[in-house]
């Protein structure tokens, strides 16, 4: 694999970070994970501890989507919330800053969220043709992916590959060609859309 990754993901699904770091070579992933609040108001100081110290090389994020890492999981006992680490670790991804790339951002939706995400297809009315029902949404990713996946203002009835910044697979899909999707991730960092990335605020 010609791409170092890095892993963004919920330790509940521990098990699945730990079959990717099986799958790839140890040259071509990060092997660790935010693990520490960033005691800071500065969100260009943030963003660059977070890039320096845990995905620096890497050029796509993994974001491994179980039941556990959504926008709506809520705060714990100190009001920050439960997925800080995930959101810290895909907005910096997403960032462009000084001395730093933006890393393509490729969700995996793992089998215990394949109902949850995929929810069948449903007959346009404005186009008449058939579309696949995909939630991404605050019930089901973190709202840098959702807002990076469905990029707003978008005119028409759904969205082409071509209009979206994250991408998304199947863990079994992903398995079975894990450098086709890599390579798919990393190509939008370069690619047109990849002007219309959202981040929200960085405090």
């Amino acid at each position: 694999m010609k791409h170092k990754c890095f892993i963004s993901y919920k330790k509940e699904d521990q098990y699945y970070r730990d079959k990717l770091v099986e799958l790839f070579d140890s040259a071509d992933v990060i092997d660790k994970s935010l693990n520490r609040f960033i005691e800071s108001d500065d969100g260009e100081y943030i963003m660059s501890v977070i890039r320096r110290d845990y995905l620096k090389d890497s050029t796509v994020t993994l974001f491994l989507i179980g039941s556990h890492s959504s926008e709506n999981e809520g705060n714990d006992w100190y009001g920050r919330p439960r997925n800080y680490f995930i959101q810290r670790e895909l907005q910096a991804s997403l960032y462009n800053g000084p001395r730093n790339t933006r890393n393509g951002i490729l969700g995996i939706v793992l089998p215990n969220m394949y109902d949850e995400v995929y929810d069948g297809t449903n007959q346009c009315d404005v186009c008449g043709g058939t579309h696949r029902i995909v939630n991404i949404n605050d019930d089901t990713v973190i709202r840098e992916f959702s807002s990076n996946y469905y990029i707003k203002p978008h005119e028409g009835c759904a969205w082409s590959e071509d209009e979206r910044y994250c991408t998304l697979v199947k863990w079994s899909d992903f398995l079975s060609k894990p450098e086709k999707y890599i390579d798919f991730a990393y190509d939008k960092r370069t690619a047109e859309i990849s002007n219309m990335v959202k981040i929200r605020n960085l405090r």
